[in-house]
């Protein structure tokens, strides 16, 4: 059976009655059919938090498949299962992922959150009305300029580009304001994927409207002839792009296939973004349950460290505990096993590759976070094999738990959940990786050097000199937000296992200062990614009974 089929089997409880059972009043509730629903912000602001936050996070990806929200549903449901109240907060799908290689993103087997295809697809508008604010920005800035530009700004020095929520590589540079004087200035500008949009980053990290609407305010959309910033808030864009954004803004409740509690909000991508859901839903979910359980996209040298140094310092936010997600397969990829002999038993390549599980270990535990592993069972995987994952994360004392989530749901977990709660209910000692008021380039160095185990960072004279101009405007204390391949330790997908030595070159950097941070893009990292080969669009459709087939 696919995901989908699974999906399918499973009769979902009234949205009403998932709300009542996790506290939610009634009139807090703004209903979207059936089985998704908003949580009006305001109520959920006179809830204090009072759970302990559990990161979920991973080893690097890989094609072979690790299973980061499919363990994270599975720990929810097995948290609840074995007598304690645990409450999601994940982040929504973009379609990108979608139709191109993922073909789904809400967990997989029995650890799903439903309603899976509309999570997948449209959800309840979130994306669509993040796009809509971005390109209303956009079109504010060029419209500005057309009638007269009495900012002065620069039409060669406007930063702000459009989004797309899908992938398409060829608006990743195009020309706009072609077809004479009524169309507009012609210039050079591009398109991102709308995870990168710095809206989505700063509904993501809003604490409520207000701070929505400050931090809107705050974005840079270029510079004047004479290098002054120029802001969302001199546009005159940020009331009405607050508007477009207020629906959006209340976190989405949905439920596991078990019928869990499960805010899904936000989705920001963590090699081109910071990777986590909202603080609101985070916030959410702590409010309502003993445990929360969140997750950072990709593996834990992006996801999990901007969780930490983006995220909580932002937030307050203090993660009691994480899980690093890895497999059997993944660790014989990072050993140099092609994806097609995966099956086939092979320990020592488990062995070799288990050196990237273990540079994670000390990454996360270098946060003072505690650390179990959940090793996401596959039916090749041998007892051997999963004895050498054992062995490897017991050399950094470490205990590492092999879960059937995907094949049993929340009884498959429940080794697990034991473990997270025990290290959970401990006192957190978390500290972010660097101070707040180390230069710029000196955060991206201290990432570089520390996490990745890089030799130097290398930046060209003008990327040098924009951090100090940004520095000098104000925004040194801001955290660095890293954009680089998600594979690999370094910025070249094809070093896997643990790299050490590598250089990480900076392309370009950005400031993304009503989100709060500053971007670095490193090595030939896109933030528009193309369609692969053959995409996952290409299997998805309707039934001949009009029922949707091929997302998983």
């Amino acid at each position: 059976m696919t995901d989908l089929d699974i999906a399918r089997t499973v009769t979902l409880q009234p949205i009403a009655e998932v709300a009542a059972r996790a506290g939610i009043s009634g009139d807090a509730l703004v209903p979207y059919g059936r089985d998704k629903a908003k949580v009006d912000l305001g109520w959920l602001a006179g809830q204090p938090p009072r759970g302990r936050l559990i990161l979920v996070t991973a080893v690097n990806p890989t094609p072979a498949g690790e299973g980061k929200t499919t363990t994270s549903i599975g720990l929810a449901d097995a948290l609840n299962r074995t007598g304690r109240r645990a409450v999601l907060a994940l982040r929504e799908p973009s379609m990108g992922p979608v139709f191109g290689a993922k073909g789904g993103a809400t967990g997989g087997g029995r650890a799903q959150v439903a309603p899976m295809i509309d999570i997948n697809l449209h959800f309840t508008g979130d994306f669509h009305a993040i796009t809509a604010a971005h390109n209303l920005l956009a079109a504010l800035v060029d419209n500005h300029i057309h009638w007269g530009n009495a900012l002065g700004i620069d039409p060669r020095r406007v930063t702000w580009r459009r989004v797309l929520a899908v992938n398409d590589r060829t608006l990743r540079d195009v020309v706009i304001g072609l077809g004479g004087a009524a169309n507009g200035t012609p210039r050079e500008s591009g398109f991102d994927i709308t995870v990168a949009s710095e809206v989505m980053a700063c509904l993501c990290l809003a604490s409520d409207l207000a701070d929505l609407q400050a931090r809107l305010g705050r974005i840079v959309v270029g510079e004047t002839h004479d290098r002054r910033p120029v802001t969302a808030a001199d546009l005159g864009a940020v009331g009405a792009m607050t508007v477009v954004l207020k629906d959006a803004m209340n976190p989405n409740l949905v439920q596991t296939l078990e019928g869990a509690s499960a805010f899904v909000h936000g989705g920001p991508f963590a090699n081109i973004a910071h990777g986590c859901n909202s603080v609101v839903a985070t916030r959410a979910a702590l409010a309502l349950g003993d445990y929360a359980v969140t997750e950072a996209g990709f593996g834990a040298d992006l996801g999990a460290e901007k969780f930490f140094d983006i995220k909580c310092r932002a937030s307050g936010l203090v993660p009691s505990a994480a899980v690093i997600v890895a497999t059997v397969r993944a660790l014989k990829m990072n050993g140099g096993v092609a994806k097609a002999d995966l099956a086939r038993g092979d320990v020592a390549a488990v062995e070799r590759g288990a050196v990237n599980l273990q540079r994670h270990i000390d990454n996360v535990r270098g946060f003072g976070v505690p650390v179990v592993v959940a090793v996401n069972h596959f039916a090749t995987d041998t007892d051997a094999e999963l004895e050498a994952v054992r062995a490897a994360a017991a050399a950094r004392g470490v205990e590492a738990i092999v879960c059937r989530h995907w094949a049993e749901g929340g009884a498959g977990a429940t080794a697990l959940a034991d473990a997270v709660a025990a290290l959970a209910d401990q006192p957190s000692a978390f500290a972010p990786l660097y101070p707040d008021d180390l230069p710029l380039f000196a955060k991206i160095e201290t990432v570089a050097t520390r996490l990745y185990h890089a030799a130097r960072v290398d930046a060209s004279a003008s990327v040098r000199a924009q951090l100090a101009r940004w520095e000098a405007a104000g925004h040194g204390r801001l955290p660095v937000c890293m954009a680089k391949t998600q594979v690999s330790f370094s910025t070249d997908p094809a070093l896997l296992g643990a790299p050490e030595g590598h250089v990480v070159t900076v392309r370009e950097v950005r400031l993304a200062a009503g989100a709060g941070f500053v971007v670095a893009i490193c090595g030939d990292l896109m933030t528009m990614p193309g369609l692969p080969r053959v995409p996952a669009a290409n299997g998805i459709g309707l039934d001949a009974a009009g029922d949707v087939v091929g997302l998983s």
